[in-house]
């Protein structure tokens, strides 16, 4: 965790050759392989999942790495999460999948677009609602994320 937290890659490369364990947790139940994902540490990212990352692991908030992933809008690292397996249509404790956070911490941006399409085109189901009871689209929809709910309506 600290070769992650401090992005020193070579580090945590020659941790992880030595057996360390990418999915231990530290106090805050982030382990290298969750917050790998979460930062968009790819290089990390990819080590950890040659090399057992937990795909079902969640965070303290009940998250997959997906789902800050796509909050943060790292489109290489949720493309190497959706490929490595991870649930889409994960739920986290807030009640938002990484579709919902993508649109509600996201800007509508061509990252956020690229991200959103990403995900539906894995299977990401945009009927899902979140704790308020919204939809992804009624959350684009009220945040004037124009092009994000073209890509929804697109995908319906």
């Amino acid at each position: 965790m600290a070769a992650t937290k401090n992005r020193a890659t070579a580090a945590a490369q020659a941790l992880i050759a030595a057996g360390a364990d990418v999915n231990a947790k530290d106090d805050l139940e982030d382990s290298a392989y969750l917050y790998a994902g979460a930062e968009g540490l790819d290089d990390i990212l990819e080590m950890t999942l040659r090399n057992g990352a937990d795909l079902r692991s969640t965070n303290r908030y009940g998250g997959t790495a997906l789902i800050p992933a796509s909050e943060h809008g790292y489109v290489a690292t949720v493309r190497m999460l959706i490929e490595a397996g991870v649930d889409v249509n994960h739920i986290n404790n807030p009640r938002w999948t990484a579709l919902h956070e993508a649109i509600v911490y996201g800007d509508g941006s061509e990252r956020y677009q690229r991200v959103v399409a990403a995900l539906l085109d894995a299977g990401a189901d945009p009927s899902i609602r979140d704790g308020s009871g919204r939809t992804a689209l009624y959350n684009a929809q009220r945040s004037g994320q124009i092009a994000i709910v073209s890509i929804l309506r697109g995908h319906a």
